[in-house]
C-alpha cells in the first residue's frame, strides 16, 4: 500500500520554492490578469476583498485601485513585502497578513468577493483550499480565479518540469484548477452561478533562452527544478523547455511571444 501524501511535507518545500528566486520579477508581468479579474467580478467601491495567495499583490493592487478595501494574504512573507512595497507606491490603503489558503484566519462569510491570480491552485490540498475561499465569502459573494489550463503553456511547463524532477507520488496537479468540471466538483453545493472564460496571457521575450535565463533565475519552481539537477540533466531540462518555447512562439526567430491559456472563473456563491 502507498503512503499517504504528506500535504505539510510539499507545503513546506512549495514555500521554499516560491521564496527562492524572486516571483515579482516574473508577477510583475502579469499584472494585466487582475485588472481583467476585478472588471469580471464587477469589483465594487468599499466592498470587502480577499486575495489568497496574493503573491507580489496583482489583484490586491487591482481590487484597491478600484476602492475595495482589500487584505492581501499569501504564505510567504517576501512575496507580501513585494505586494506592500507596490501599494505603498500607489498610496493605496491595504492590509497585508500573512495566511495559509488552507486555513484562512477569517469568520465565515466575511467577503464580497475573494480573489486569486495563479495562486490558491498551487495549494496542496486542493479540496480544502476551495472549501475556504467558499466559507470566507458571503451568500451572493463571488469568487475569482485565474488559473492556467492544463493544455496551455504553463500547464505543458509544468508538465515538462515534472518529467525531469517528479512531484510528490500522490500530489495533484496545480493545472486542475484549470479545468472547469473539477472546479465544479471542488466547489459543488456552493455554486449559484459560475462563468467561466478562457483567456490567454502573452509571454513577451527576447529568445526562449532569454524566458529560461529570467525563470531559471526568478521563478521560484523552475529556479529550484534547475538546482536539483546536474549539470547534463540540467541541460537536457534547458533543451525541453527550449522546444516548448520554439513550438509555442508565434513572433518567430526575431523575438519571442508566447501565449498561455488560463480560465477566468466567477463563481456567485450560493
Amino acid at each position: 500500500m502507498s503512503n499517504p501524501l504528506d500535504t505539510n511535507a510539499l507545503k513546506a518545500r512549495q514555500q521554499a520554492a516560491w521564496a527562492s528566486g524572486d516571483y515579482a520579477v516574473i508577477g510583475t508581468t502579469l499584472q494585466l490578469v487582475g485588472e481583467r479579474l476585478a472588471e469580471a467580478c464587477d469589483l465594487r467601491w468599499d466592498e470587502q476583498v480577499l486575495d489568497v495567495a496574493a503573491g507580489n499583490g496583482n489583484a490586491t493592487l487591482a481590487a484597491a485601485r478600484r476602492g475595495c478595501r482589500v487584505i492581501s494574504t499569501d504564505y510567504v512573507p517576501e512575496l507580501l513585502k513585494r505586494a506592500e512595497d507596490r501599494a505603498r507606491a500607489e498610496h493605496l490603503n491595504v492590509e497585508f497578513q500573512v495566511a495559509d489558503a488552507e486555513a484562512l484566519p477569517f469568520k465565515d462569510a466575511t467577503f464580497d468577493a475573494v480573489v486569486s491570480t495563479f495562486g490558491v491552485m498551487f495549494a496542496p490540498d486542493q479540496a480544502q483550499a476551495a472549501r475556504e475561499l467558499a466559507r470566507v465569502c458571503r451568500s451572493g459573494g463571488r469568487v475569482g480565479l485565474a488559473n492556467w489550463t492544463p493544455q496551455g503553456f504553463v500547464g505543458q511547463m509544468f508538465k515538462t518540469l515534472g518529467r525531469h524532477v517528479p512531484p510528490p507520488a500522490g500530489a495533484l496537479p496545480p493545472s486542475r484548477w484549470g479545468d472547469e468540471e473539477q472546479l465544479r466538483a471542488m466547489f459543488d453545493g456552493e455554486i449559484g452561478a459560475m462563468d467561466v472564460r478562457c483567456q490567454q496571457f502573452n509571454f513577451r521575450y527576447r529568445s526562449p533562452a532569454h524566458f529560461i535565463e529570467v525563470f531559471r533565475t526568478w521563478y521560484g519552481p523552475v529556479h529550484k527544478a534547475f538546482a536539483a539537477l546536474s549539470a547534463d540533466a540540467s541541460a537536457a531540462l534547458e533543451s525541453d523547455l527550449t522546444q516548448l518555447l520554439n513550438e509555442s512562439n508565434l513572433a518567430g526567430a526575431s523575438s519571442l511571444v508566447v501565449p498561455s491559456d488560463y480560465l477566468e472563473v466567477v463563481i456567485m456563491k450560493r
